[in-house]
């Protein structure tokens, strides 16, 4: 039994998807071990377990983390409250991946059933935040928001022009919340010009996916996009035990294509503005910097992730993560990555970190799906 304290939400549940195999990160993360299940951090904890942790004092035990049928017992191991229907929240099991909408779909239907007072909130489980205060703050004000009716995002104050990255595009004050805006449009991935464009103007926010809703709200803004879908998640909450005839004739999508534009265009999506040191680690570029950002004393050489002690570098730079029990020696190379694991090696550089995924698809193609 947790304490609950000062910082806990009444009636909010956070929603965790915890799903995709991080392929620009291989060969460190798989799909049968993906990133949100690794310490990417050297915290000792998971990417998982960090998010669960930080919000812990928002929600007490009301989790729900919904991740592939083939992940579900690595959840648990790391999460073990969440077993045996011991707390209020739990495992929701996808039978197979049908993307972020369907997902979050579930959550919301299950808990429409479960609390007629909820606020749900979804967060990624592989993502880093490093200024706990300020998400906590962030997220109180989205909940407030929400309670209202609206659909709520959170959107990160950018702090470079990323082209990997979309924005959310804030178009004035919402009446009525000080500290929330209101969305006129959702923006995918722009061209680093584009990027460059949406720095300079100040409008725009980049979409770190984090949704605050109610879950009827959520679900009927589906519902008004596609009824079929909306009705299918609410009939398998209903009835869990249909889930393997109805779940694979749900759609494909990603919440922000089926709910959050459409909902922005008819102006029932609010922003909260926030700042609190959001990382989605999609890369070994984006790991390296943060893990360099994380040091508390400078070191001459690469980053390592790992056991320093098998790390011999000479004039280099760059990130080295020996995940093998093996000896790295690396010498006169600037802003190299180095992944090594019992069964494969990765040698790159922080330029070309995101082609990475390029390589993943190639060795499925050719058959060699067991290694990815």
């Amino acid at each position: 039994m947790r304490v609950i304290g000062k910082l806990n939400i009444d009636n909010f549940w956070a929603v965790i998807p915890a799903g995709g195999s991080g392929t620009r990160l291989w060969p460190l993360s798989r799909s049968t071990a993906p990133k949100f299940l690794r310490d990417l951090t050297g915290s000792g904890r998971s990417l998982l377990q960090e998010t669960h942790d930080r919000l812990v004092p928002l929600v007490s035990d009301r989790f729900l983390v919904v991740t592939g049928a083939a992940h579900e017992d690595a959840v648990l191991e790391q999460l073990p409250d969440l077993a045996g229907g011991t707390t209020a929240g739990g495992v929701l099991a996808e039978p197979t991946p049908r993307d972020s909408m369907a997902a979050i779909g579930l959550a919301a239907a299950v808990l429409e059933l479960r609390d007629p007072d909820a606020v749900m909130g979804s967060f990624a489980a592989d993502h880093v935040i490093t200024r706990a205060k300020k998400f906590t703050e962030a997220v109180h004000t989205a909940a407030e928001v929400a309670r209202d009716g609206w659909l709520v995002t959170i959107g990160i104050q950018p702090t470079f022009a990323s082209s990997a990255y979309g924005y959310i595009h804030e178009a004035g004050p919402l009446e009525g919340h000080s500290k929330a805006g209101l969305v006129d449009s959702f923006v995918e991935k722009p061209s680093a010009e584009v990027a460059h464009g949406y720095l300079a103007n100040g409008g725009y926010r980049w979409n770190a996916g984090m949704f605050v809703v109610r879950p009827t709200v959520l679900l009927d803004l589906l519902a008004a996009e596609d009824p079929e879908f909306a009705q299918g998640l609410r009939a398998i909450a209903a009835k869990p035990e249909t889930i393997g005839a109805v779940w694979p004739t749900l759609p494909k999508i990603a919440v922000d294509t089926a709910v959050a534009e459409p909902a922005a265009a008819a102006g029932r999506v609010a922003v909260v503005p926030a700042d609190f040191g959001w990382d989605d680690v999609g890369d070994f570029d984006s790991l390296a910097a943060l893990l360099d950002a994380a040091l508390t004393v400078d070191n001459e050489g690469p980053t390592v992730l790992g056991d320093h002690h098998l790390v011999k570098a000479i004039e280099s730079s760059g990130l080295v993560v020996p995940n093998s029990g093996r000896v790295i020696a690396v010498v006169g190379l600037e802003d190299v990555v180095v992944v090594d694991t019992p069964d494969a090696v990765l040698v790159t550089t922080r330029e070309r970190a995101q082609q990475v995924k390029q390589l993943v698809a190639g060795l499925q193609k050719d058959g060699d799906a067991d290694l990815t």
